[in-house]
């Protein structure tokens, strides 16, 4: 005999917003005010409370990036105490790996931004070991700007180029990005650029539609310990050794940024910071979506579980490659949506599931080459 019941269940089927980290990043620099705290800072923030009335080169960094990030705004900053480099045993990369982590407790962010001179290839390195450690660890995709002094006040803009090749060579980090203070503030100017909401994580810094950048410290163009100033040959050469730079063009007002440059290997997919950007946003978004599925026996060999699990893990591609169309123009999505057989899954035991994506960016002219060609001829 069976007694009468009504047994009622709510199913969580995952298909909510999830909270977006990008566009955020956060600031570790050296400071005199709220040290060892990790702050939250928005476009309403006054900078001499959080940070200091006393100028440094961290306040400047964040102005910059507040000011080039434009509407909507928002980062944490971390303030370390300036170091004792006399002391007995100092390693220039403790504190602000402490700093990066004890960061993680109140921000959860895609970018780091290290708001002080980087002299040595062994600061590279660290950051690069710190965000696989961020990804073991926390499971969290992040990418780092490492800000780079300019030329000492003796040295040429040739000598500089030497040091700064030195500096780079031989390290391979797709998820590291070196910027030059040559105006002063360019750290701060990329990172705001990076987070403005006018466009996506899929556009290039290097994007003029953008407008030009701002708050660059100076101005007027930069000088080497000659006297003599910046040219854009200098900067193509700083570029081309994957350094992030600004640039202009002739007869063509403002100044811009060049290509958002990785220390990606020769070759490699991840050599510009966007294509670093929408894989780490796909791979937020999909492992959210992996998390629930642990021990869930709606995931299985079957053809019908598989293909319904093809169109589930496909849900972040099919939101990133949204379009909007505004008067006639066709805005494209972060990525293209995802063609058939681009998410497979195969089953390599009965308890390990192995699942492949993939993500195809959209092209974006860098360079673009114009012929123009006469016809004299008669029309008949």
């Amino acid at each position: 005999m069976n007694w009468p019941n009504v047994n009622v269940s709510q199913i969580n089927r995952y298909n909510g917003t999830t909270t977006d980290v990008e566009r955020v990043v956060l600031f570790v620099g050296y400071g005199k005010t709220n040290l060892g705290k990790t702050q939250a800072l928005n476009t309403g923030s006054d900078l001499d409370t959080a940070l200091g009335a006393a100028d440094s080169l961290l306040k400047s960094l964040v102005s910059a990036a507040a000011n080039n990030a434009g509407q909507n705004w928002f980062a944490y900053v971390h303030v370390m105490t300036e170091p004792d480099t006399e002391a007995e045993g100092y390693k220039p990369d403790v504190d602000w790996m402490a700093a990066v982590m004890a960061g993680q407790n109140a921000a959860s962010v895609e970018g780091v931004v290290l708001a002080f001179d980087t002299t040595a290839a062994a600061t590279i390195n660290r950051a690069t070991e710190m965000r696989n450690t961020l990804k073991a660890k926390f499971g969290r995709f992040v990418w780092f700007l490492l800000a780079v002094s300019g030329p000492d006040a003796d040295e040429s803009w040739t000598d500089y180029l030497t040091r700064m090749t030195v500096l780079q060579q031989g390290i391979a980090s797709p998820g590291v990005q070196l910027v030059p203070r040559l105006w002063g503030n360019e750290p701060g100017v990329l990172a705001g650029r990076l987070c403005n909401r006018s466009v996506t994580v899929a556009d290039s810094p290097a994007r003029v539609a953008t407008g030009a950048v701002t708050a660059l410290g100076s101005d007027s163009l930069p000088k080497d310990g000659d006297g003599v100033e910046l040219d854009l040959a200098t900067l193509q050469a700083l570029n081309t050794n994957r350094f992030s730079v600004p640039m202009w063009y002739h007869d063509f007002d403002g100044i811009y940024w060049a290509d958002g440059c990785t220390l990606d290997v020769e070759g490699g997919d991840y050599q510009t910071i966007e294509n670093v950007r929408i894989v780490d946003k796909a791979s937020r978004r999909v492992r959210l979506r992996a998390i629930p599925k642990i021990a869930d026996r709606s995931l299985n060999s079957t053809p019908g579980s598989i293909a319904a699990h093809v169109t589930y893990f496909g849900k972040p591609l099919r939101e990133m490659a949204i379009t909007s169309q505004i008067n006639g123009i066709e805005f494209p999505g972060e990525v293209k949506p995802p063609q058939d057989g681009d998410i497979s899954i195969t089953w390599a035991s009965s308890v390990k599931v192995q699942i492949f994506i993939v993500v195809r960016p959209y092209e974006s002219a860098k360079e673009i080459a114009v012929s123009i060609e006469l016809d004299t001829s008669q029309e008949s």
